[in-house]
């Protein structure tokens, strides 16, 4: 059918009105079972939150899938429900909402796709488990610390499927690869390295609130973060490199490479010794997170070296040269050779001598939708290649680097950490992100680099100890929009 932007407004309105006549209302925070399980045949039906980003990619997703159904749309942005009308010229038009809280008692949801800005995701998730959907949330799956252990005891308590978005998981090439490694095709592994080495350009130097975007509510927007209008050029997006509202490329690319290293070394559980250094290094602009950042995580046997460039890089890195130019990827370190992950989706391993081990390739993005969804039919959050529990573990990595980080001292370019000083990988890693500095020119001056402070850390409890860091595991809750804890 030929559908007009009218037609889509109008019936977006219309539905959104009806479903919400027609369903009692369900007080937040208020906990009720699934009424059903799926049948095979029967289809899943979904709400997409967030529309810009990735959210694009959800919507393809779901599309693609027959076993499923989009029946809501929702976005503070009227634009951003606009701009995807067209994905459903062939399709019966969904509900459009543009308050998350009015798909929480709207019985023709069974599990919402969120990709908000990072602040929001842990509150819509456990507002939608509460109401008895699953749910597909992207990473980081929380903002603090706090509140993915939150997440992980309300899916467990409430029965309900949440998978973390780290596609990675389900690219048929990277479980290959990871399965290599566990089965011993390096040796022993005990070191392994993320990479994030990804331009990204200023946000620039404003002195004014950004714009709003018409008809955008900014409350909604807000949530739990305070409702004040952020100083920089534009609202969407450069949400990443506000500390209120975003995590940094620590949590924002690198949760993709911080998870795949955590599995491949096999670890359950937060580490036990943690510090990052760096800073907003070269840029001078309305961002607060760091662009260029170096974290060490220590468990006791095993080290995973995290490092986020975001400058130009003038000098290609040396390391895992055989697997071509990296960016975006994972080095893992065992004792017979090493094995490097280029992409989401493939992997090749070298013994020490340059002789290839193996190599593996293949997957999409839809596979781990698909995954979510067989584990919404089945009732087994085993059966998810991404459970809330693992995204928890993942996306805390992110979030301790940055508290280390924030408790840091302005230092001069030569100063190191004192954690694993002396082990191969760290020093080779440290020499060459002061290398990359000099080589931009950065001013030390103005963008001055920091070392954070060193953490220690009782995976049991999930805590250091230390008050001035225990404090950042978790935020400040504007009124109405606080967790709900178990």
């Amino acid at each position: 059918m030929t559908v007009t932007r009218r037609d889509f407004v109008e019936h977006a309105l219309a539905m959104a009105g009806a479903a919400l006549a027609a369903t009692p209302t369900l007080a937040l925070g208020q906990e009720r079972a699934a009424e059903k399980n799926l049948g095979p045949n029967e289809r899943l039906r979904v709400a997409v939150v967030g529309l810009n980003g990735r959210g694009d990619s959800h919507l393809s997703a779901w599309l693609s899938d027959p076993n499923a159904e989009i029946v809501s749309v929702c976005d503070v942005d009227p634009a951003a429900i606009e701009k995807r009308r067209s994905r459903f010229k062939d399709r019966r038009l969904p509900t459009a909402v543009q308050d998350f809280r009015k798909l929480l008692d709207d019985p023709t949801v069974d599990a919402v796709s969120i990709a908000t800005p990072n602040h929001w995701h842990a509150l819509m998730s456990i507002w939608a488990m509460q109401a008895g959907k699953d749910v597909y949330v992207e990473k980081p799956c929380s903002f603090t610390v706090d509140e993915g252990r939150e997440m992980t005891k309300w899916a467990r308590k409430l029965g309900r499927i949440c998978q973390m978005g780290a596609q990675s998981r389900s690219m048929t090439g990277m479980r290959e690869s990871i399965a290599f490694i566990h089965g011993g095709g390096i040796g022993e592994m005990k070191v392994a390295h993320a990479l994030c080495y990804k331009r990204r350009q200023s946000i620039g130097w404003v002195n004014a609130p950004a714009p709003i975007p018409p008809g955008l509510d900014f409350d909604l927007w807000a949530g739990p973060a305070p409702a004040i209008v952020p100083v920089r050029q534009r609202l969407h997006y450069d949400w990443h490199w506000n500390r209120l509202t975003g995590n940094g490329d620590l949590g924002n690319q690198n949760p993709h490479e911080l998870d795949k290293a955590r599995w491949a070394l096999g670890k359950n559980e937060l580490p036990k010794r943690v510090v990052s250094m760096g800073g907003r290094l070269g840029y001078v602009d309305n961002g607060d997170t760091a662009n260029s950042q170096l974290t060490i995580f220590q468990w006791d046997d095993a080290l995973l070296i995290s490092e986020v460039r975001g400058l130009e890089i003038k000098t290609p890195p040396t390391i895992g040269r055989k697997a071509g130019p990296l960016g975006v990827a994972n080095i893992y370190w065992g004792t017979k050779g090493y094995l490097v992950t280029p992409n989401y989706a493939s992997g090749v391993a070298f013994d020490y001598d340059g002789n290839e081990l193996g190599k593996w390739t293949g997957g999409s993005d839809k596979l781990h939708f698909e995954n979510f969804a067989a584990a919404v039919r089945s009732r087994n959050y085993a059966d998810l290649h991404l459970d809330v529990e693992d995204g928890h573990y993942s996306s805390a990595l992110a979030h301790l680097g940055n508290v280390s980080w924030m408790l840091g001292e302005r230092v001069p370019l030569g100063t190191r950490p004192t954690l694993a000083a002396s082990e191969p990988h760290v020093v080779a890693t440290l020499e060459g992100f002061e290398q990359h500095l000099k080589e931009n020119g950065v001013d030390f001056t103005d963008t001055p680099l920091v070392l954070g402070r060193e953490l220690t850390v009782d995976p049991r409890t999930e805590r250091t100890g230390d008050p001035a860091a225990d404090a950042l595991f978790t935020r400040d809750y504007r009124k109405g929009y606080e967790l709900p804890r178990v």
